[in-house]
């Protein structure tokens, strides 16, 4: 793992400029902001400090900083570090609104609500994923994590043939889109274009691997 004193590499810098990105960098107002403003606040720098350090070098006050809130105001929010990581790596809240809709508008719904998300979060609910250059021990909970709540739940939801192959695709549609979305910012078409036309464009390929048509022809 890189410090500050050893040199970036040009992939390492690109990681870091997304997940800025992802993770959200405009900390709330005041150290004491509204109480959904700050705990959004925490969790943005809470999920960039993870996902860009091994955890051992995360400190509670590193986190405040970025997020523009005073360390105790972590701790009574969230208790402990532990207690924030474990909230950064829950991918269930965006679970349970993604996969909200019956099977047959699946795939406009997922498109719709990711981008809903991403304006809501100001940051990709999924990506860190992809992004997370912590130590081993953090990619590999991070990406269990996902599996078990995104991927596994989903699988769980398909009817058909091929469940477990068309979830890890459909979750990779998912990624692609939000990859895209945030590559394309803020002067690309996507970044100019309403979300009904992304549903439109981007959800019928993610309705045929829902509905798994090509496996029952």
């Amino acid at each position: 793992m890189s410090t500050a004193d050893e040199p970036t590499s040009p992939a390492t810098a690109d990681a870091d400029r997304t997940v800025r990105q992802e993770a959200g960098n405009s900390p709330a107002d005041g150290g004491e902001a509204g109480p959904e403003t700050g705990r959004e606040a925490i969790i943005r720098a809470a999920r960039r400090a993870f996902t860009l350090k091994p955890y051992a070098e995360v400190t509670m006050r590193g986190i405040a900083a970025a997020a523009g809130v005073s360390p105790s105001l972590i701790v009574k929010r969230f208790g402990s570090k532990e207690a924030l990581f474990n909230t950064v790596v829950d991918f269930r809240p965006a679970a349970a609104e993604l996969f909200s809709a019956p099977l047959p508008d699946l795939g406009r719904h997922l498109v719709l609500t990711m981008v809903e998300l991403r304006d809501r979060l100001r940051g990709d609910p999924l990506l860190r994923v992809v992004f997370s250059l912590g130590i081993e021990d953090e990619r590999t909970l991070l990406r269990a994590r996902f599996r078990e709540q995104i991927t596994d739940r989903l699988t769980e939801v398909l009817t058909g043939p091929d469940a477990r192959l068309r979830a890890e695709l459909v979750a990779g549609q998912l990624l692609g889109l939000g990859a895209t979305l945030s590559l394309h910012r803020p002067d690309g078409a996507t970044a100019h274009t309403t979300a009904e036309r992304l549903a439109e464009l981007y959800g019928p390929g993610i309705q045929h691997l829902v509905d798994g048509s090509a496996a029952r022809a």
